[in-house]
């Protein structure tokens, strides 16, 4: 008794030897493609080779389900300068913006992370002139540039400012003014990464995210603090 695949095979070898050879190669691919889609029917609703699929699927499912993705989490604080987003992970912190938009604020969520609540207690030592430096872990999307713009603005000191051209030249390029402007924008984690600390080569406030307002009065908070000056700009 012949398989199908030899029945099939027969009726080809008939057709190369009785048809113009473009028929008989289109025939052929149109045979072949119902073949394998009557095999690939047959396989799939055999329960035994389902049980099977399910049998590989099953682990994938389950590899995808335990990978070790951090959570985020995120709370407000009501700043001297207004509201403030925190989110973050357990082990580092993601995000502090300006918040202007939410108009009620949720009581504090349980079970903040201690990430997260460290956090908090910094920003309100630093606003209450007891804290210079935080001691927190950051992770932040960004490219390679960006990256190293952030870390440039970590060493401004503080209470200290420069300018964006002195910042560009920290970064090995000072035709790249405008390109670190524009990365020093995109910084998502305020106040600790000190993007207001960037001021215009003439002395004067441009650029912030948050509002020139909050610069000039985060500037001043940290000369208050420092020096016992007051009013700059």
């Amino acid at each position: 008794m012949f398989s199908g695949v030899e029945i099939l095979y027969s009726i080809i070898a008939r057709l190369f030897t009785t048809t113009p050879l473009g028929v008989s190669l289109f025939i052929f691919v149109a045979a072949l493609a119902y073949l394998i889609i009557s095999l690939v029917r047959r396989i799939f609703s055999t329960p035994t080779c389902v049980g099977l699929t399910l049998l590989y699927l099953l682990p994938l499912k389950k590899n995808l389900n335990t990978l070790n993705i951090p959570e985020i989490q995120s709370t407000y604080y009501h700043s001297p300068v207004g509201l403030l987003k925190i989110s973050g992970t357990e082990d580092y912190i993601t995000e502090i913006i300006f918040n202007d938009k939410v108009q009620k604020i949720e009581g504090r969520k349980k079970n903040l992370s201690p990430m997260l609540i460290q956090c908090v207690e910094q920003l309100i030592q630093y606003f209450n002139g007891q804290r210079r430096s935080f001691e927190l872990p950051l992770h932040q999307q960004g490219t390679v540039f960006q990256q190293g713009v952030w870390n440039e603005l970590m060493l401004i000191p503080f209470a200290r400012t420069i300018s964006y051209i002195e910042l560009a030249r920290r970064t090995g390029d000072t035709k790249a003014t405008r390109a670190v402007a524009n990365a020093n924008g995109k910084n998502n984690i305020c106040i600790i990464v000190p993007c207001h600390r960037v001021i215009g080569a003439n002395k004067e406030l441009v650029g912030y995210s948050g509002g020139l307002w909050r610069k000039k009065w985060l500037l001043e908070h940290e000369m208050k603090v420092a020096f016992g000056v007051q009013t700059l700009f």
